[in-house]
């Protein structure tokens, strides 16, 4: 009997051993992908967009987890980018507006960012396509990998010697289109701007083309011909980023990595129309996030924990293993990712201070499930346009209507002109139209996410803090 214990403890063990082994030869190659877009909003068909085209972002949210509540920090590519590499506030990073030509931000020197967190932890890095954030030695990559940043199935093709490579090392792969942003060039006559990079040839990329009359205008933006045209340039410039996704996907189980690589999908900011991108509503800073865990059994959730892009780089660090130290300032969603759920969050926040340089218009946020205020501490200036936007054929429209016309849900004016404070019932008010910050109803809601706000600017040390005191 002893002898048959003693052969069964050993057998137990033997199995527990080859168990544990296996999980940790899964485990033990953690690679990370991270896809950003490029002025990408909720038009997605996982996100319940109608019109758009993109299958293998649906897919990808079939087989991972999908956050309806993701946020960016500021909806401006450069500052944007910066938070997502760092896992600070881009008033507390200093990469205050855009890194390139003549407005020249870059991060401080003293910040860690992802890259240099991860390749101290052993890891080898990459980066292929829009960088747009400085100096370089702050976000130190092993490689920058070559290749057009508007055809994205080129720049996956790019990628496959980097993660088919026989080094041990895990990897971590940034991997960055430029669709649909903008592409600031002159079509055809009647030489429409901005046709979203369209007029190009990208081998390897189907034109996926709309018809601007079967286009769903959203309610910040106005239903005429202008905008309708230029929303259909904006949804194939976004088929074909999903197309480049589809094959980073195929490069990656070719290799054998598709198991073993946390893959995370994100765009820096909304839209790139008036009313989103550069702005702190919600088609601004409301934005697709879908993250597949290889280690998580359970595929095709949903999240509405409410996560912000600063929460990234803490959550990447936990998947890898890597420790974080007090220079971050978000949290880890991993749990979320995986479906055990984490502390629950409150609220999230923004912060915006430039786009370009000629672009001063400071903001700060505070979102929580039902309300949102905005702090607009140049008010009394009027409202900037980033110089794409405002080259745009919906937004020229617009101002030769004249300053009384709608532009969406608001007037020309209302839109130039901001007050002091905005307060929205998001739940009553979801496209953020009537302000409430001078209810008397809605005093006491005022004054605790003041205080919210306040809190938020001293714990993340923001250079405008003393607006509180000196104004």
């Amino acid at each position: 009997m002893n002898v048959w214990r003693a052969w069964l403890i050993l057998t137990a063990s033997v199995l527990a051993v080859l168990g544990t082994t296996s999980s940790l030869a899964l485990a033990a190659t953690k690679n990370i992908v991270v896809v950003v877009a490029d002025d990408l909003g909720l038009t997605l068909g996982c996100y319940g967009d109608r019109v758009a085209r993109t299958p293998h972002l649906d897919q990808l949210a079939a087989e991972g987890t999908l956050f309806t509540h993701a946020f960016c920090t500021t909806a401006s590519c450069s500052p944007s980018r910066s938070v997502i590499l760092t896992g600070i506030f881009n008033h507390a990073n200093g990469q205050y507006g855009l890194q390139h030509g003549t407005h020249h931000f870059s991060t401080l020197d003293r910040i860690t960012s992802l890259p240099a967190r991860l390749s101290k932890a052993g890891y080898r890095t990459a980066r292929i396509g829009k960088f747009h954030v400085a100096p370089e030695s702050v976000y130190p990559f092993d490689a920058e990998l070559p290749g057009n940043p508007r055809n994205s199935v080129q720049m996956a093709e790019r990628c496959r010697e980097f993660v088919t490579s026989d080094d041990p090392r895990p990897f971590f792969l940034y991997f960055c289109s430029t669709d649909p942003h903008r592409s600031g060039q002159t079509g055809p006559p009647p030489h429409e701007p901005n046709l979203f990079g369209n007029e190009g040839n990208y081998p390897g990329s189907a034109a996926v083309t709309f018809d601007p009359q079967k286009i769903v205008v959203p309610p910040f933006l106005p239903d005429t011909a202008a905008c309708r045209a230029e929303l259909a340039e904006y949804y194939q410039s976004a088929a074909r980023f999903d197309q480049g996704v589809g094959k980073l996907v195929e490069v990656l189980k070719a290799a054998g990595h598709w198991d073993d690589t946390l893959f995370v999908f994100l765009s820096d900011n909304g839209v790139p129309f008036p009313g989103a991108k550069t702005t702190v509503y919600e088609p601004g800073l409301r934005l697709p996030l879908i993250v597949r865990n290889p280690l998580d059994k359970a595929r095709g959730q949903q999240s509405a924990a409410l996560v912000s892009w600063v929460d990234l780089t803490p959550t990447i660090l936990e998947f890898a293993g890597a420790p974080r130290d007090k220079q971050l300032q978000g949290r880890s969603f991993l749990a979320e990712v995986d479906g055990r759920g984490g502390p629950p969050t409150d609220e999230v926040y923004a912060s915006h201070t430039f786009h370009e340089v000629t672009m001063y218009y400071p903001m700060r946020v505070v979102r929580t499930r039902k309300h949102k205020l905005i702090w607009n501490l140049a008010h009394g200036l009027v409202y900037p346009s980033a110089a794409d936007l405002w080259h745009s054929a919906t937004w020229q429209e617009a101002l030769a209507k004249g300053p009384s016309s709608t532009y969406g849900k608001r007037t020309v004016t209302q839109y130039l002109g901001r007050p002091e404070w905005e307060l929205y019932d998001l739940d009553a008010d979801p496209d953020e139209t009537k302000n409430l910050a001078a209810d008397s109803e809605h005093a006491a809601t005022l004054a605790l996410l003041k205080e919210k706000l306040r809190a938020f600017q001293e714990r993340t040390k923001d250079p405008w803090l003393h607006k509180w005191q000196y104004e």
